[in-house]
């Protein structure tokens, strides 16, 4: 699986990323070509190597002609402006789900709601150019998988449209929810709401680089000169071990409830994964006093770590959650329908690298068919198997 390391020990920002992508071998004309078709007036882009504290790096730069009139736009007006340019459908709907991304925070920021919003800062010239070209850079360089560093979100102050704000800026702390980050030793903005809202929409998973057969190393330039480092975005582009499936960074949360009635326990692991949870279980224990307990957790996303413990605190009526953060590695998955003597159920295989390791059919469709037809459930199950694993060696 062709995968892109962010290792962002300077942060990340738009220009930062795009200039990194073409840094690691993306193509610079394509960029200029779909730029062109986006119809804005007044702005051409540009790339140049420099040197920050000696490392060679490429500089991406959106110009903007100061005497062409940029009016204001929403939402619905930026994703217009997308929908009509020459580029490939999946950069086109990556490129919008970042600008919802965006908006979203930007709308809960101001208290107002999605369509009404006016985007500032982000709503510029250069940040729906910076977005348009990542995209794209990105499906330049066949990327299929994208893995993080912790941010480095910076200290300190910035200037914005709401006023000197501590940092991070109001948007860029709500992109920033579930996702691993520190303040960092550097003063200032080092992650952006545009950076911010890249790393959101496209990683799937955060952690150290764990890549075989590094392909590509690129540097992207940040506008800023730091006294002790270079201040640059480096990227990896690599594949992921075939022995190895990728490491990502996942939260456990747990309680345990001594006041809990049986008969409701039966109702919080569902909540919990209708919450998002990855996984949930619960365990009779034997707590303080002596008193029969429930040692309760749920396995979840950074990002959805908020909503987990939301729905563990309603359901569980627990008056405290610890949470922790760990690793997992899982096996590729993939979904196919399976074909029985008594219809079809749904079924997983799972790889490791090319090779099958896992079969399993949906238990639920193998016992609705199983209660249909009057037969035993293991027989559906079994059918179900067979169909998977056909032609197929384990």
């Amino acid at each position: 699986m062709k995968t892109l390391y962010l290792d962002c020990f300077c942060g990340i920002s738009g220009d930062m990323t795009v200039a990194a992508l073409l840094d690691a071998g993306a193509d610079f004309s394509l960029l200029e070509k779909v730029v062109a078709s986006l119809g804005l007036e007044g702005l051409q882009i540009s790339r140049e190597k420099i040197s920050k504290k000696g490392i060679a790096a490429t500089r991406f730069q959106v110009l903007v002609d100061p005497g062409v009139k940029q009016p204001h736009r929403h939402l619905h007006h930026i994703l217009e402006i997308i929908d009509k340019a020459e580029m490939p459908q999946t950069v086109k709907d990556n490129a919008a789900g970042v600008f919802q991304c965006l908006g979203e925070a930007e709308a809960e920021v101001h208290g107002t709601t999605l369509e009404k919003v006016h985007f500032h800062e982000v709503g510029a010239l250069d940040s729906i150019v910076d977005i348009v070209a990542a995209n794209l850079a990105l499906h330049s360089l066949g990327i299929e998988r994208v893995v993080a560093s912790t941010l480095i979100a910076g200290s300190g102050t910035v200037a914005c449209d709401h006023g000197i704000m501590p940092v991070p800026a109001p948007a860029t702390a709500l992109l920033l929810k579930g996702i691993p980050w520190r303040s960092g030793e550097m003063k200032g903005e080092m992650t952006t709401p545009t950076g911010a809202a890249l790393v959101r929409h496209w990683a799937s998973s955060f952690g150290p680089l764990e890549l075989s057969n590094v392909q590509a190393i690129g540097y992207g330039a940040g506008t800023r000169d730091l006294p002790d480092r270079a201040n640059v975005l480096r990227v990896f582009v690599g594949e992921m071990a075939h022995s190895r499936p990728a490491a990502e960074t996942v939260h456990v949360l747990e309680t345990l409830v001594d006041n809990l009635n049986p008969e409701l326990a039966a109702a919080i692991v569902p909540a919990l994964l209708e919450a998002g949870a990855l996984d949930a279980w619960m365990s009779p224990v034997l707590g303080k006093k002596g008193r029969s307990a429930f040692h309760i957790s749920a396995l979840c996303r950074p990002a959805d770590q908020a909503r987990v413990m939301e729905s563990l605190f309603l359901h569980s009526g627990t008056l405290g959650i610890r949470f922790r953060e760990e690793q997992r590695r899982v096996l590729t998955r993939e979904g196919v329908m399976l074909s029985t003597p008594w219809g079809e159920v749904r079924g997983k295989k799972s790889r490791l690298g090319d090779r099958l390791e896992n079969i399993t059919p949906e238990y639920e469709d193998c016992l609705a068919l199983a209660r249909k037809h009057s037969v035993p459930v293991r027989k559906v199950y079994e059918a179900a198997i067979a169909a998977l694993g056909k032609g197929e060696a384990l």
